[in-house]
């Protein structure tokens, strides 16, 4: 493990027990309100899936959970023994079209620039959430461990961001209508019909949460996991692609199957991170892949509507 200079993520980037002691990644923890009651999202030295699967049990039983964004300090704290040691930091977010933790980690770099002038401190947007901010950060470790500079990973991290392809799936569409995303109507309608709606990390500046399709059922959910990575993996067989899921551990697992027999070799299964899992909920299942370029997927469909509406103002 290099130590040239630090690396940081929030705890929305999923990493699991593993890839932190093997990377050396610091987290900053998110602090989320289960009943009235602060607790953080990750704590260092206590295994993340027990704790995960405690809460998402909870969650099942009805709890209600707030989630709130990195504030500028709590950023400042953690990375501070770091600039005095004289090392730089490569500081990793959550997008900054799902949180306001960039923004803060921005205000941050600002600030310390003050404090630690000869020290580079450089935020990178992941314009992805859980694993997918994960494994942006692993590999830019990785990087760092075969000699690459902070500016060299901050820039991977930039030129690589879209490749990282996110899709999921939700079992209860309550969440989703708990944190505003769908309206209650929509909801009462996709549990009656059974719809279980397909969500990507889009290409859109800043990056968010979409809705891409509807599948009828889980398993035509789970299977439409599969179709997508099978469309859209690049070299599945030289990476390490993820799944996260909200205490459905069997699903999880036949999932990592499937993408194996489709090419993947190297299947990572980790719980949600808590602090998103919160707003979509138990029964939630994701994949994290390298792969084409969501962009220009996000531009070909642009260009489709633009047509589109061409065509109907002709008529």
């Amino acid at each position: 493990m290099n130590n040239s200079f630090d690396i940081f993520v929030d705890s929305a980037a999923n990493l699991t027990d593993e890839m932190v002691a093997s990377t050396g990644i610091k987290i900053i923890s998110y602090i989320c309100t289960v009943n009235g009651k602060d607790m953080n999202c990750y704590e260092s030295g206590k295994p993340f899936s027990a704790s995960a699967k405690a809460f998402y049990e909870l969650l099942s039983t009805g709890a209600e959970v707030k989630t709130s964004l990195v504030g500028e300090e709590t950023i400042i704290d953690a990375v501070t023994p770091s600039l005095q040691a004289g090392k730089d930091v490569l500081f990793i977010t959550i997008s900054s079209g799902i949180s306001g933790t960039y923004s803060q980690a921005v205000a941050a770099q600002k600030t310390l620039k003050e404090k630690f002038p000869e020290a580079k401190f450089i935020v990178a947007d992941s314009a992805n959430a859980s694993l997918g901010e994960g494994l942006l950060a692993v590999n830019a470790a990785r990087l760092r461990d075969m000699g690459e500079s902070v500016e060299a990973c901050g820039r991977w991290v930039e030129g690589n961001k879209y490749k990282m392809n996110a899709y999921l799936t939700v079992s209860d569409l309550k969440y989703l209508r708990k944190g505003g995303r769908i309206s209650t109507t929509l909801a009462i309608a996709g549990t009656i019909l059974n719809i279980k709606p397909i969500i990507k990390a889009d290409g859109g500046s800043p990056a968010k949460l979409a809705f891409f399709s509807k599948e009828r059922g889980r398993r035509k959910s789970l299977d439409a996991l599969v179709k997508l990575f099978e469309e859209n993996c690049v070299n599945p067989e030289n990476q390490t692609v993820a799944i996260a899921h909200c205490n459905c551990v069997e699903e999880a697992e036949k999932l990592a199957e499937a993408l194996k027999e489709r090419g993947a070799r190297d299947v990572v299964i980790e719980y949600y991170d808590i602090c998103t899992g919160a707003h979509v909920g138990p029964g939630t299942i994701a994949v994290f892949f390298m792969g084409k370029d969501r962009r220009a997927n996000a531009a070909a469909a642009a260009e489709k509507q633009t047509r589109g509406k061409t065509a109907t103002q002709k008529i």
